[in-house]
């Protein structure tokens, strides 16, 4: 049996950006090289974040109609903007780890979970009134022009991306208190969702950004929360794809490194993607505590797609290839054509362990078009849909274990996977 390189041990993060434009790069004729694989990988990233920041700007348009005129089908096409904007963006995820400059930077966009109660309104029944571990746990920013934190006194008067990225973003060092990015916004748009592990999202009523007919309170400062987070994501996600392009930061972090260490770069990301964050973090840990605050989407119960488009971004890495959200794709030297070159068998089994992890992603997606979302799946009582969560864990882990042997193929060194306790060491879950 093939054993994983590291049990609980962290890896040093990093962060990847991308190109805004949407030309497809096309290097299909060039020869596969470590040096080609390596300056291909940045091109998929160039793309993806790229992708990632015009959806952005298509969610800002949305939102920017939406508090315009304030009605549900305004709100709900905001939703699906949201929606729409996360499917390149998990694609990226698979950069964050093995790159220092995108793990330094991910938090900003990405960071889960949340104690909402730092935003806005939440009900007191479900969320309750205090945390022993974070004393802006219901500060309410939204109903509070005036905060303490650190002991300082910050005037909240007026909600811009400075107040939000500068005082309220891991507030008291609590990275629980997650201000900014696509799960704030997340949180305004659907609010909590109160439905436990049955089926149903948040139920925000599109009233809350009304000012002349205003519900809960506050709908003035809401929409300026909203708008400067939505512009605060929009500016992040910009740097994150020119770091990408030709000459950026990212990509030259990158290509300065000797090709085997851009290989390491690369193999780093799959796996501690696959195994500790993917498999660990974000699925078996909610699995095993039957939890839907463990929950990655937690209030649109939009993370079946969020863990297929995670899991997709591994497998774009490996055959050096993406599709663009305007259906172009970009594609060109890939780690499998260089892995077949040495061992084509072990070529075979990563593109089969790949196959079986997108179809038990799939799986998820078809089980949540009838309700089963992720939430539903990990209850504790649902055996059936337990079952198609595990899968998906297994089929992770199993590719974990492949891609060891990628690693072993290339005879890379000192390369550390990211671990889970849920993976590792299950009793220390429950501790």
């Amino acid at each position: 049996m093939k054993k994983v390189l590291t049990p609980i041990a962290a890896i040093v993060a990093a962060g990847m950006l991308t190109a805004c434009g949407t030309q497809s790069v096309k290097t299909d004729s060039v020869a596969v090289t470590p040096e080609s694989v390596v300056t291909h990988y940045a091109d998929i990233a160039e793309a993806a974040y790229g992708d990632s920041y015009t959806t952005a700007l298509t969610l800002q348009d949305k939102i920017n109609a939406f508090l315009a005129q304030p009605t549900e089908h305004n709100l709900q096409a905001a939703k699906d903007a949201w929606i729409a904007a996360r499917a390149p963006y998990q694609q990226t995820e698979v950069y964050r780890f093995g790159n220092a400059i995108v793990d330094d930077w991910e938090g900003k966009v990405n960071a889960w979970p949340l104690d909402e109660g730092l935003i806005d309104y939440v009900s007191a029944t479900s969320y309750g009134s205090e945390s022993d571990i974070n004393p802006l746990y219901t500060a309410n920013v939204i109903a509070n022009p005036k905060l303490m934190i650190g002991g300082q006194a910050v005037d909240a008067s007026t909600i811009t991306p400075e107040l939000i990225a500068d005082y309220l973003q891991e507030a008291d060092g609590v990275e629980a208190n997650v201000a900014s990015g696509y799960h704030a916004i997340e949180f305004l748009l659907w609010g909590q969702d109160l439905n436990g592990t049955k089926p149903g999202a948040g139920e925000r009523p599109a009233t809350d950004f009304d000012v002349e007919n205003c519900t809960n309170g506050n709908c003035d400062r809401r929409r300026q929360y909203l708008a400067a987070a939505t512009d605060l994501l929009v500016s992040d996600l910009e740097f994150m794809a020119n770091a990408w392009k030709q000459g950026g930061e990212a990509r030259t972090a990158l290509t300065d490194q000797t090709a085997e260490e851009g290989l390491s770069t690369i193999l780093t990301g799959m796996g501690s993607l696959a195994y500790g964050e993917l498999g660990g973090e974000r699925t078996k840990l909610g699995l095993m505590l039957h939890d839907p605050e463990e929950e990655h989407d937690c209030f649109s119960d939009n993370t079946h797609w969020s863990h297929y488009y995670d899991a997709k971004g591994i497998e774009n890495v490996y055959l050096g290839e993406y599709k663009r959200v305007d259906g172009s794709w970009v594609k060109g030297p890939s780690l499998s054509a260089l892995i077949a070159k040495q061992d084509p068998a072990l070529d075979l089994e990563m593109k089969a362990d790949l196959k079986k992890t997108d179809a038990a992603g799939l799986a998820m997606v078809e089980a949540a078009k009838k309700g089963q979302t992720f939430d539903v799946l990990i209850a504790m009582n649902n055996t059936a849909g337990n079952a198609l969560v595990q899968t998906f864990v297994d089929s992770l882990v199993d590719q974990t274990r492949t891609t060891e042997d990628l690693i072993r193929t290339l005879d890379l060194q000192d390369i550390t996977l990211e671990g889970s306790d849920s993976l590792d060491n299950p009793s220390a879950v429950f501790e």
